[in-house]
């Protein structure tokens, strides 16, 4: 399947197992233009690269996303948490996350997905502030480490650290 273009007022669509009859059109240009206050870290792309999910991510979505998202990309076919920046199990099931109410608006997979869409370039200013709350929430846990954690002893609290880059912040503070 050919991908997508990712030019400014595109119509993305969407048909995945996820998501079926889904589009949204790009408002923003790629990477740019972001709510103030929300300065993730990391772009989707070297997220993927550094290793997030435990590889387990974008497995039937990725006709969507930039092709070149995923040049470098540690993806599995199954969960491996070997994957994972820190080498360690960090992830959740995404039944858990709708059991405890944390899907929001039309991404199904969660706030990776919705920060995905959101960096090319779609705008949904409720569900947009729904998600850059809750990144902006997530900052406690670089706090923890750098209250509990020798400056960078990457073997402390690795769970967390990986949890960090899986919301775009840097874990190697």
């Amino acid at each position: 399947m050919s991908r997508q273009p990712y030019r400014l007022n595109s119509v993305i669509h969407v048909n995945d197992r996820m998501q079926r009859d889904y589009a949204y059109t790009l408002v923003a240009p790629t990477g740019r233009q972001f709510a103030e206050g929300f300065t993730p870290h990391f772009t989707p792309k070297e997220m993927l690269e550094h290793g997030v999910f435990e590889g387990k991510y974008c497995n039937d979505c990725r006709d969507e996303l930039p092709e070149d998202w995923f040049e470098n990309a540690k993806i599995s076919a199954i969960a491996n948490p070997d994957l994972n920046c820190f080498g360690i199990k960090s992830r959740q099931p995404l039944t858990v996350w709708r059991e405890k109410g944390w899907i929001y608006g039309p991404d199904p997979r969660g706030w990776f997905q919705w920060y995905c869409r959101y960096y090319l370039g779609r705008r949904i200013p409720e569900v947009d502030a729904i998600q850059i709350k809750r990144w902006r929430a997530f900052s406690r846990h670089a706090g923890q480490i750098k209250a509990n954690c020798e400056p960078y002893d990457f073997h402390c609290r690795p769970r967390q650290r990986q949890a960090l880059l899986q919301w775009a912040y840097d874990p190697l503070i």
